[in-house]
């Protein structure tokens, strides 16, 4: 644990100055065929200081926070702020000034199983794999718990805790055809530590026993005519293509870099159907995978709506793009260890529901694919992408037909969303993102399936 309360340390800040002390809880165990290949767990912990002067920053950092260090490092921050300024001599002025102060604590109420318990708990999963699916060519179970805690004070009179953790059970599944693996994963668990997620084995048992059958499905599948087709993009990849394609070209550094974006504001760039937003904590009345209350500059995080009724609204900034473009703060400054700097990231984004039923989705099309699951994907500043797809089936004649093998789908995102005609009424969130622009980070994205014209790939 760390200290809750920093605001002491104000009494050293002698410019624009953020203090941040932070530690990143790690656990991860892997089972493979019954055997346990990973069980480890860490820590790593430590204070930064950042400090602004008229356009250049200092930077320094220190795994200890004694309050000696602590004060060691604003020093090297300032030092440093000052050096820079002296050199490049930008004259750019102040950054927007906003506080908040905000205390969030999600750790578990529930009593903390040990290492040992969580071996145990998997174990148990994996003897229901053996004993209902003998047939299994290999299965996977991965555990990975992540705790982020982080107290913040700035010089503008923002104060924040926050306890931030995430529990993910990893599975995955394969069989065999023509001497080939099959296989097929899933994810179970969220936001919340392992009690709060994990109370009983049992209730994975379902979730588990629907994977499988996919998993059968998929072994006597087949690959999809290559060409644009019609499409629903379940929750998984209209959330994956909000986050890769349209929410890191709306990242306001990457729209000074040059991405198409910066082109298209207050211009329609999807149907009008189309609503996405870059969610800071809370969407439609529930807690969101990722909650950010304040960010680690200290803005007070609000929700960015970046697309409405199809017109590109805005961007995702941090204090000094925000005062660039003249637009409002939307508190996307974030950091992943203590030793980073906060970058502009997104925390939850996604297409907001619609009026649609999925099943009124499928009917409508005649010859097309229902795609599920995503594996890894990318795209550029372009808005061009290309996804895996891991679990889909074939549309024909307005109902569901053979399950799909892996294959790929790749667009220009924007061109995609104007293709839009049907949006489900539902709202699914993918719980284990996470985005590695520079420094990983874990991130919320998901949304309804949305009905749209995009490029197959073929065997």
């Amino acid at each position: 644990m760390i200290q809750k309360n920093i605001s002491h340390y104000s009494k050293l800040f002698t410019e624009y100055t953020e203090l941040r002390i932070q530690e990143n809880r790690d656990l991860g165990i892997v089972m493979v065929n019954g055997d346990i290949v990973k069980n480890a767990k860490a820590a790593v912990s430590g204070v930064s200081a950042r400090v602004y002067k008229d356009g250049v920053w200092g930077f320094s950092s220190n795994s200890d926070f004694s309050d000696e260090t602590v004060k060691q490092v604003i020093k090297s921050a300032v030092d440093n702020a000052l050096f820079l300024n002296s050199k490049e001599k930008r004259k750019a002025g102040g950054l927007p000034m906003a506080n908040a102060v905000s205390e969030n604590d999600f750790s578990t109420k529930k009593h903390k199983k040990s290492q040992k318990d969580l071996i145990e708990f998997i174990k148990e999963v994996d003897i229901h794999i053996v004993k209902k699916y003998p047939k299994l060519f290999s299965r996977t179970i991965a555990l990975s718990c992540l705790d982020m805690e982080k107290s913040l004070v700035t010089s503008c009179g923002s104060l924040s805790y926050s306890m931030i953790p995430r529990a993910i059970l990893y599975i995955t599944l394969s069989v065999e055809k023509n001497k080939e693996p099959v296989e097929l994963s899933d994810v179970y668990g969220g936001f919340g530590e392992f009690e709060d997620n994990f109370s009983d084995p049992n209730f994975l048992f379902k979730k588990i026993d629907a994977q499988y059958e996919h998993l059968l499905k998929k072994k006597e599948g087949v690959y999809p005519k290559a060409g644009i087709k019609d499409c629903i993009l379940d929750a998984e990849l209209s959330g994956i293509l909000a986050h890769e394609a349209i929410g890191h070209t709306v990242e306001a550094d990457g729209v000074l870099g040059g991405s198409i974006a910066g082109e298209y504001l207050n211009q329609k760039i999807a149907s009008p159907l189309i609503n996405l937003v870059d969610f800071a904590n809370t969407a439609l009345g529930k807690l969101c995978p990722v909650p950010v209350f304040i960010d680690d500059e200290g803005t007070k995080a609000r929700d960015a709506v970046i697309i409405e009724n199809g017109i590109l609204k805005s961007f995702l900034h941090n204090k000094e793009t925000a005062k660039h473009f003249n637009m409002e703060l939307t508190g996307n400054a974030r950091a992943f260890q203590f030793s980073d700097e906060p970058i502009i990231r997104m925390r939850n984004t996604a297409i907001l529901p619609g009026k649609d039923k999925l099943e009124e989705m499928i009917s409508s099309i005649d010859d097309g694919y229902y795609l599920i699951r995503p594996s890894n994907g990318q795209a550029d500043s372009t808005s061009e992408f290309m996804f895996g797809v891991t679990l889909g089936y074939e549309i024909k004649n307005g109902k569901l037909g053979k399950a799909l093998r892996d294959m790929t789908i790749s667009g220009i995102a924007f061109d995609v969303l104007k293709t839009v005609d049907m949006i489900s009424n539902d709202m699914v969130w993918e719980v284990a993102g996470f985005c590695g622009k520079k420094q990983w980070i874990p991130v919320g994205f998901g949304g309804p399936a949305i009905k749209c014209k995009v490029n197959i790939g073929g065997k």
